[in-house]
Parts: C-alpha cells; structure tokens; sequence
C-alpha cells in the first residue's frame, strides 16, 4: 500500500454542476486494484468474467467489496469499518477504525491525479486498458505506467467502487465508481468521470475495487 499525504481536491458532479472542496487526511491506497488471486484467498471465490490470477476481481458489488474488507480486517486482527444489513440499505461506517475499507471519491481522485491538474496524469494508452487497447478483455494489474504517486490503473481496465453514497434524495442506497473501464471510449477514462449505481445488485465485468485505510502508525504493507 502507499502512503498519500494529507490534502485537498475540489470535486465536480457534472450532472447537477455542483462543485464541492474536500479537506484530506493522510492515508493509505493500494498500489493495484484488488486481483481475483487476492479475493480468492480472503473470500474463497472468484465471481470474475474474466479469469487470470493477476487480473482485476470484477463482477463484484459494492456490498461484495465491503465485506471483503471486512474479512481481510478480520484475518489480520484489525477492526471493521463496516456494518452492513442483508439488503444493503442500512450500512453503518466507523471512520475510526484501523482495518480495510473502500477510499472515498476525494480520496480516490485525489490519488489518481498525484498532484496533476488534467483530466489524466498520462497519456492514455500509456497509462490505461481502454476500448480501443484491450481488445475485449481485462488485463494484469500494473501492465501500465503508474502516476507519479506510484499507483497503478486507477484509470481503465476496471471501474472501481468508492465508499461514498451520491444522491440519496434522488438516488436512494447509490454507490459510487471512478476510473473508466477496458470497454468504455477515451471520453470516459478521466479522473473526474463519476458513475453510480445500487450497492447488492449491480455487478459488471468492469467494475472492481481497490482498498484503502487510514494512516496509523505501525501499519504492515500487505502484499497482492
């Protein structure tokens, strides 16, 4: 995991032109979108459409991403940060707990971007798996250039889950993802693209996740 220092990000909903600034604290990211080998290890299954140990767990729901970071928590003696009903609408967050967790939106634009302006921190086929590179499919994780910040795929090859609720009043229990997928055009490979949908029931072949958690001294890397 790497470290990333305490900031801020302005964020931008293109649908209702709102526009928001959002205080960061350190924390933690993963290098690499949680792989279908890791998911395997800590749930016991692989969902995924398309199979490769090193590739990117996909066709997993937002709820599916939560209790495996409740699970991993779990096996390394760490507190969960979730509490979560069966029907995914009453979810409880503990922001003050040591284990794994999804990063927020701010979070995860903030580290996508690594102190970059643009709507990318590379030129895109350098960076990303996009329609018009990966032809049909997902790829292993880190087979393109990182940020600057060291992280790798945060845009393309898969979509990722993000903690954050993004409408309740007009959207309900909605979820959000960030980062564009290996089938979508170059127009929705951006740091800022923002998309939602509900927490049990959406599940895709481009859409996974990665983990993040709070900075707290003494944290042990983990490795994928």
């Amino acid at each position: 995991m790497i470290a990333i220092s305490k900031g801020k990000i302005d964020l931008r909903d293109d649908r209702t032109k709102q526009q928001w600034t959002v205080h960061l604290r350190s924390f933690l990211i993963s290098r690499f979108t949680v792989t279908q080998d890791l998911y395997f290890k800590v749930i016991g299954e692989n969902p995924s459409m398309h199979k490769g140990a090193l590739r990117p767990v996909e066709n997993v729901s937002w709820q599916d991403a939560a209790i495996f970071c409740n699970t991993l928590s779990q096996n390394l003696g760490l507190d969960r940060c979730y509490s979560l009903s069966e029907d995914a609408d009453h979810i409880s967050f503990d922001s003050t707990a040591n284990g794994f967790r999804l990063p927020s939106e701010a979070e995860w634009e903030y580290a996508c971007k690594a102190g970059t302006t643009g709507i990318r921190y590379g030129e895109l086929d350098s960076v990303a798996w996009y329609k018009d590179n990966a032809e049909h499919t997902t790829h292993d994780v880190g087979g393109k250039e990182p940020n600057a910040w060291g992280l790798y795929d945060m845009l393309g090859n898969v979509w990722e889950w993000c903690s954050d609720l993004y409408d309740t009043e007009v959207y309900g229990s909605y979820r959000i993802f960030r980062g564009g997928g290996w089938c979508d055009h170059a127009r929705s490979v951006m740091s800022t693209t923002r998309r939602r949908s509900h927490p049990k029931s959406f599940k895709i072949d481009d859409l996974g996740f990665r983990i993040a958690r709070n900075e707290i001294a003494g944290n042990d890397e983990i490795e994928q």
